[in-house]
């Protein structure tokens, strides 16, 4: 009923193939709830209805029986590993997995002969089932490229990551991208119903109040699998107590925090660090707080976090407020220094006082128009005056000669050309007139103009 992940991992050594037996063996009472609950069909699976509509490429792959090698997209617990299984089992062919964890070159080479040879010896296909396959290494992808090719064996590969960052090109072209989403809540109550009710499950003998329910959904997080896992837990515990009814105090007993979806090295650990700086540039205290604190219960180096804070500072507040910067520092040297858990409130403490601090990008736009004249090519010597002239003989060739020195000069401004010809008339630093910035601004205008000869010299800095 439900699309869980790892259920088919084959004992032993990688490569090894789960035949039916192996499958069948797998659901005997002592077997986890969310392995007895496999789904057997593709209508039995959960959510994910683009894949099972009429005519979708994953029907044609099942029913045509149409050799096509998938890549299997998605958060865990919503069946990419289910997908492979049923794929084997509805189209009659051997299923195969291989583990990215423990598994190298040789043992992929190893299973795609393996399963060449059956396919000339007895003409039968093989699914091929990598799990997490962003964990291989670029020659261990390139070692699946031969079976796919050659269709030796249909290839479902399963990844939580990203696969246009994590699998190579070449494997990418040669596979349907199939994309699965989060199971809705919804879907998560409907899987926890049909394993209270089937005799593949608990068959009737637990009921589950409205508000464990409610409980186990939330905690689930769109994962099936862990939401069986806890209803397991959860029966087990009233059931120790010798009721057959799971009430919400015994629910939060069993279950009592839910798990962070946020992989330090994936797709999540991108996205909700994205979402923290941008809740912070957009002001949004609440927001930076909340991913904050998902950052955290993930586990998550706080020194990154400090590191992301203090590159905020300049990018998106600058000299709006000025002590932005210099908050991100010391809340940095102070993670060094305390380390976790005591750090939280200081990441805290930063995230607050940037996020409510007047923004301003100037800086990021300054440093990358500059930048972009440099790389155009405006590069232009250094005016004569401006050049060293502590040398002996540097006078001779005018270096320093016609130098004003500033503090010599009206408001300790001198009226002369800084930047060569190429860009001296260039104004890359614009400031804008939002928190302390609008002081700077006013102030940068006129000593602009003086410095370039075009404002007149009165009035204070």
């Amino acid at each position: 009923m439900t699309g869980v992940e790892g259920l088919f991992d084959a004992p032993g050594a990688p490569g090894r193939p789960v035949g039916s037996g192996a499958l069948s063996a797998n659901t005997h009472a002592s077997a986890p709830l969310a392995v007895r609950m496999r789904p057997r069909t593709l209508d039995e699976l959960v959510g994910q209805a683009q894949l099972r509509a009429p005519g979708s490429p994953l029907r044609r792959l099942i029913e045509g029986d149409q050799p096509m090698s998938l890549l299997l997209w998605g958060p865990p617990g919503t069946g990419k590993t289910t997908i492979a299984s049923i794929v084997s089992q509805q189209t009659d062919r051997r299923f195969v997995e291989v583990s990215a964890v423990s598994a190298g070159v040789k043992e992929v080479r190893a299973a795609i002969d393996a399963a060449r040879s059956e396919l000339v010896g007895g003409g039968r296909e093989t699914v091929l089932f990598v799990d997490e396959v962003h964990r291989f290494s670029k020659a261990q992808q390139d070692a699946l490229l031969p079976g796919v090719e050659n269709r030796w064996v249909t290839l479902v590969a399963a990844t939580t990551e990203n696969p246009f960052f994590s699998v190579i090109s070449p494997l990418l072209s040669r596979s349907l991208l199939l994309r699965l989403q989060s199971l809705d809540d919804d879907d998560i109550r409907a899987v926890v119903a049909h394993a209270l009710s089937d005799e593949r499950g608990l068959g009737g003998r637990i009921s589950v109040e409205d508000d464990a329910l409610d409980h186990l959904v939330r905690l689930a997080g769109g994962d099936a699998r862990r939401s069986l896992t806890y209803l397991e837990a959860a029966a087990g515990a009233a059931t120790s107590q010798g009721r057959d009814v799971v009430d919400l105090a015994t629910a939060e007993t069993a279950v009592d925090q839910a798990a962070v979806r946020y992989d330090r090295q994936g797709d999540q650990h991108y996205d909700v660090t994205s979402a923290f700086i941008k809740s912070i540039r957009g002001s949004d205290a609440d927001a930076a707080l909340h991913y904050l604190a998902r950052m955290l219960e993930a586990g998550e180096d706080p020194r990154f976090i400090a590191r992301r804070l203090m590159i905020l500072a300049s990018e998106d507040i600058g000299l709006a407020d000025p002590t932005a910067l210099t908050t991100a520092v010391a809340a940095a040297q102070t993670v060094q220094l305390i380390g976790m858990p005591e750090a939280q409130l200081t990441l805290a403490h930063a995230t607050i006082a940037l996020a409510v601090a007047p923004k301003s990008n100037a800086v990021t736009v300054a440093i990358g128009a500059a930048r972009a004249d440099v790389r155009a090519g405006k590069i232009g010597p250094v005016p004569a005056h401006l050049r060293d002239a502590h040398y002996s003989g540097a006078k001779d060739l005018g270096h320093g000669s016609a130098y004003k020195y500033s503090h010599d000069e009206p408001f300790g401004i001198a009226e002369q050309q800084y930047a060569p010809d190429v860009v001296a008339d260039a104004a890359y630093y614009q400031p804008t007139s939002l928190g302390a910035e609008a002081a700077i601004k006013e102030r940068w205008e006129r000593v602009r103009r003086l410095i370039r000869g075009s404002g007149e010299r009165k009035g204070s800095r």
